[in-house]
């Protein structure tokens, strides 16, 4: 990426790994913008587009805006495909714009091999409210308000191997919006926030641990994970990017040795369209956490742990 002058205006850009941009207007407003697509991970073209939406406009919350335009991204086999398949897709992803308040404003498509749909989204926030990775406090702890294991399930689903429990319930949480986490969230005094996607649980943790340079110790036995994600994982049903994030990560993360191998796939398992990681003084977790399963986030749950440290890292533990 060509190093350029960075603009007065650019609160948020490349440099901390954020999951959004943000741009000033004024004093009081600022655009958030995000774009996001990928090829089809479940076989309903409809959830599949739900899921592509969710996927979009989660990093608008993750930095604490609210959603207000989006524009659709499109590359389909259109003399290979029905093009009903492909009105199912940008329906699924219309009702789900809708659901979070924005508006569609139109889009692009392109003739393409496979299938691609995804979203430019912006949004709008306070210069002054704006969440990122960074910023969370010793004693924080952290909460996660999704399951993981989503990007194994994806694997399992394209193996035709998946049970439909595990196809079900995975579709389920990836076409939940962050929307109800994010309003939650902005009742409290969050410290740091992010969303966990393709860098997995691992990859989005350790960004905020580096980011507040503090040690994270992850309790892994209270992690939140799909049905079926481990079993697949020890069926080798793992994809590349997983394994990836898997090797990046453990440079800078302690697996105690009762963490068995499979479980530490799946804590780096690369997801799509997860939860956020909310990064919150201990005394406020219990009424974040009675809200957001209140909300429908029902494996919500406190993950870990931030501490001083004489250098930022993770530790997984199985306590």
């Amino acid at each position: 990426m060509p190093q350029t002058e960075r603009h007065p205006d650019l609160i948020v850009g490349l440099e901390t790994g954020d999951d959004a941009g943000v741009y000033r207007l004024s004093e009081d407003l600022a655009l958030v913008q995000t774009v996001d697509y990928f090829t089809p991970i479940v076989d309903d073209p409809y959830d599949f587009g739900q899921i592509a939406a969710a996927n979009a406009l989660s990093d608008i919350y993750a930095m604490g805006g609210k959603p207000i335009t989006v524009l659709n991204i499109v590359g389909f086999p259109i003399s290979k495909i029905d093009k009903q398949v492909l009105a199912k897709i940008l329906q699924g992803g219309a009702d789900k714009v809708k659901e979070a308040g924005a508006t569609l404003l139109g889009g692009h498509s392109i003739d393409d091999v496979d299938p691609k749909y995804g979203m430019a989204v912006t949004g709008l926030i306070h210069p002054d409210q704006i969440w990122t990775n960074a910023g969370a406090k010793s004693g924080d702890v952290l909460i996660l308000t999704k399951p993981i294991g989503i990007g194994i399930i994806a694997k399992a689903i394209k193996e035709g191997v998946a049970t439909d429990a595990s196809t079900t319930e995975a579709t389920h949480w990836m076409k939940m919006l962050n929307k109800a986490a994010s309003e939650i969230a902005h009742r409290y005094d969050v410290h740091a926030v992010t969303d966990v996607t393709g860098f997995g649980l691992l990859g989005h943790a350790l960004e905020m641990a580096r980011g507040s340079n503090l040690l994270l110790t992850i309790d892994a036995s209270t992690v939140p994970i799909c049905t079926g994600a481990l079993d697949y994982a020890a069926l080798g049903l793992v994809p590349a990017g997983s394994k990836r994030n898997l090797a990046f990560v453990s440079e800078a993360t302690d697996f105690k040795e009762e963490v068995e191998a499979d479980l530490r796939t799946v804590l780096a398992d690369a997801v799509t369209s997860g939860g956020l990681l909310l990064a919150v003084s201990r005394s406020l977790a219990d009424d974040i956490l009675t809200e957001l399963k209140a909300a429908g986030m029902t494996q919500a749950t406190r993950i870990g742990v931030f501490a001083d440290a004489d250098a930022p890292g993770i530790v997984v533990t199985t306590k």
